[in-house]
This record gives C-alpha cells, sequence and structure tokens, in this order.
C-alpha cells in the first residue's frame, strides 16, 4: 500500500520557456484555483471477426486492439487577474517581473502565447505583444501579432507536492473565458492542449540554499531546483552548463506578496454599449447595468499527429483555426421614463425591429472592477455584432444578450483589446 498520498491543496503550477538549443531559460509561478485538470488519452484501433461457422460448429469471435497514436494532452484551469505595478530591479533570485513602474500581471504569459508567439526580450524583461506602460498608462494587449498559423508554445509544470512532479510539453493555449460573477473575483478560465505528458524524475528538492550557491551533480543547464523552505516552494532554472549554476527564480511577483490589493471584485464591473458605427435605427448609447456575463477568447487549435503504422505516433504541434471573440452579457429588463435614457428596453426593440441591419456594429466596453478602478481591467469590443436578447422570466424579467466581437475587416486582427490596470503593491 502506497504510504504517501498528494493533495490538489498543495499543487505548484510553473511556466517554463526552452530555448532553440533545448534547454530551459526562464520560468513564471502561475496560482492557480481548485478544479484544475490536465490529462491524455490514446487513439486505438480495433480489429473483429465475423464469419459463420465451420464444419464443428465453431465461430470465431475474438478482436485484436492496436493502439496508434497518443491524443494531445489537455489542460485547463483558472486564475485570477491580478495586474500590479513591478517594483523593479529583476535579478535571479528575487522573482521581480520587470522594470520599475511598469505594469503587468501575474497570468500575462499566458496572454502572451495566446495571442502571439510569447516573445519574451530577457533584456527588457516583457513580451513583445504587450505595451508595458507604467501605472497610469497600464498594460496594452492587442491581437495585433495573432494573425498566424502557429502561436507561442512552452512547457506546463504540475508540482503535485515534493516528489510528484509532471511536465506538458510543448503546451498552446487554446481558450481564455473570463465570467462575470457578480459575487465573486475576477477571473479566467484557461484551457489549451500539449504534446506529452511526462513524469519528472530529476527534479532537485533541496531546503533554505541561496541559488547561486546551489551545488549538484545536475546542475547542467537547464536542470530545476525546488526550495522547498517554510516560505514557500519556488522553482529555480540552471543558466549555466557545469559547476555553480546561476539558478534564476521563477518570476512571482504580484503573486505572492501579503498584500492582496490586486485582486479586482466583480460587483464593481459596469458595461458601456454605444453605436459607434452611427447605424441607422439605433440609439447612440444604452444605459445597461450587468447582473452577469462573459467574454471568451479562442484559437480553435488543431493538433497534428502522424498515422504511421507500426509505432505509436505522438502528437507534433498545433495550427491556429479560426479566432473568435464571444460571449454574452445579462441586465434587468428596465426602462427609464424619466430621464429619457435609452435603456435594456430600448435596446431590445431596436436590435428586433432591425430587419434591415443584416451586421449591427455596436461598441461594448467591460470595465472590470469599474470604470477607474486600479487595479482594474478593461476589455473593449469596437465591433460587436449583437444578437436578439432573450428573456428570462425570473421574479424580476432580465435579458440576456449574446454577443460576437468582428475584426474591422476579415483581414484585421483588432476583435478586441485588453487593457490591465496594476496597483503598487
Amino acid at each position: 500500500m502506497a504510504d504517501k498520498l498528494f493533495f490538489s491543496r498543495d499543487t505548484k503550477v510553473f511556466i517554463t520557456y526552452t530555448s532553440a538549443t533545448g534547454n530551459l531559460n526562464k520560468a513564471w509561478s502561475v496560482p492557480v484555483l481548485d478544479g484544475f485538470s490536465f490529462s491524455q488519452s490514446t487513439n486505438t484501433s480495433e480489429i473483429t471477426l465475423n464469419e459463420m461457422a465451420n464444419a464443428s460448429g465453431v465461430s470465431r469471435r475474438g478482436r485484436q486492439m492496436f493502439t496508434d497514436s497518443y491524443a494531445p494532452a489537455e489542460w485547463s484551469f483558472s486564475t485570477y487577474v491580478r495586474p500590479f505595478v513591478s517594483a523593479g530591479s529583476p535579478t535571479l533570485a528575487n522573482g521581480v517581473a520587470g522594470a520599475a513602474s511598469t505594469t503587468h500581471a501575474v497570468e500575462e504569459v499566458l496572454w502572451a502565447n495566446f495571442l502571439g508567439a510569447g516573445t519574451y526580450d530577457a533584456t527588457n524583461n516583457d513580451f513583445s505583444e504587450f505595451t508595458h506602460g507604467n501605472a497610469g498608462a497600464g498594460l496594452d494587449i492587442t491581437f495585433a501579432n495573432s494573425n498566424v498559423a502557429k502561436l507561442g508554445t512552452f512547457d506546463l509544470i504540475f508540482m503535485l507536492g515534493t516528489g510528484s512532479t509532471y511536465r506538458i510539453k510543448g503546451c498552446c493555449v487554446n481558450e481564455a473565458s473570463l465570467d462575470f460573477d457578480i459575487d465573486g473575483i475576477a477571473t479566467i478560465n484557461w484551457s489549451g492542449m500539449g504534446s506529452i505528458i511526462e513524469d519528472i524524475e530529476d527534479l532537485i528538492v533541496r531546503a533554505n540554499d541561496a541559488p547561486n550557491a546551489q551545488t549538484s551533480p545536475s546542475t547542467g543547464m537547464g536542470s530545476l531546483w525546488v526550495d522547498s523552505n517554510s516560505a514557500g516552494k519556488y522553482l529555480f532554472i540552471a543558466q549555466a552548463a557545469s559547476g555553480n549554476a546561476n539558478w534564476e527564480r521563477a518570476i512571482d511577483e504580484g503573486s505572492t506578496s501579503a498584500d492582496t490589493s490586486n485582486f479586482i471584485r466583480n460587483r464593481l464591473t459596469s458595461l458601456a454599449v454605444t453605436n459607434t458605427s452611427g447605424v441607422a435605427g439605433f440609439q447612440t448609447s444604452y444605459d445597461v447595468v450587468l447582473t452577469g456575463g462573459n467574454v471568451t477568447f479562442s484559437n480553435n487549435m488543431t493538433y497534428l499527429t502522424p498515422e504511421t503504422l507500426g509505432v505509436v505516433n505522438q502528437p507534433l504541434g498545433h495550427v491556429t483555426g479560426t479566432r473568435s471573440v464571444s460571449g454574452s452579457f445579462t441586465c434587468y429588463l428596465g426602462a427609464d421614463t424619466s430621464s429619457g435614457v435609452d435603456s435594456s428596453s430600448d435596446l431590445f426593440e431596436d436590435i428586433i425591429e432591425s430587419t434591415d441591419t443584416i451586421t449591427n456594429d455596436f461598441g461594448l466596453a467591460f470595465s472590470v472592477g469599474g470604470a477607474a478602478a486600479t487595479p482594474g481591467l478593461v476589455v473593449t469590443v469596437p465591433q460587436a455584432h449583437l444578437e436578439v436578447p432573450t428573456h428570462s422570466l425570473d421574479d424580476v424579467i432580465s435579458l440576456e444578450v449574446n454577443f460576437h466581437g468582428l475584426p474591422t475587416d476579415i483581414n484585421t486582427a483588432d476583435e478586441a483589446t485588453i487593457k490591465y490596470k496594476g496597483t503598487t503593491l
């Protein structure tokens, strides 16, 4: 009987980058919520017999099973939205994200790989897909680099307590879903795929060692070391080929501080609905107060796997599909009878009566945490096509409106923009 069990509450998740030579060169700590998962299955073929009886009345009824290939590994987890203003002066050992006063997010490495190649500039400590502005300007994320056939890849490491660690190689981010739970904290649900799940057996586990003093027979470039002291569990990666390696700590700024002021409360979220294109039959803007909603970004990835006979084939990698931005928002059905402001009932009326409008065009701006909040997250969908709202006949009648974020034209990648507004911890 096993004398040691592992508990999901002890799990630590890290994202690591691999250089062109196959050596680890950067890592991020990604705090996840309960409910994470990862798995991999096989694709099999079955051969059966179907024949009549012989002279003795015998009919063979056996079958054979063959493993053709591994299906892509699948993973999913949720993270809180946690923007912050970096303290600056990153070193090998302090886990700082970037230059002083620049805006970052704990989960930014996932956005970098979702929207582009995830190119990290170790000199400037930022991603080329982003604009890391100061505390006032915020962190700007766009889709400008996403019109490619292959996006960024990385390795996911799930450390299920000391002694059991799994690595999913060649991961990509397929979907990111932002939910507006009115009584919750702003959360993004991430999911994606990878090539293969490995059980890491050569992980070095040490406690209370200074990074530059770590010595071990496995100090070759790319080795992994876990500091399992009482203060927490941090992943270090070796940056030198031999001797006392330069161990670089995973970036974890913004997630390890006792200061929780960079969490965002959904209840303060607001929505601006505007008729930005001036389509006839619609009002300039609508006063809509949210009761809930969702924005989902998807790359619609496909993994390619060879089909050679006689071997168990492994997935090669991903290709992108149609990029999509969609979601929904809910609000009470209301009418403003005093100030003349166009409300949710007017929005329903205008959409249902717009029989001559093939594609309507609204600007949506979801200010998660509040329009002027710091920290905050603003998701802007400048060209949103709204479907006819549906009624929910509860005690208080409400509307649900589905929307689709569309680009300016079919060749342009501008369906949405994302802005993080960070706070100093």
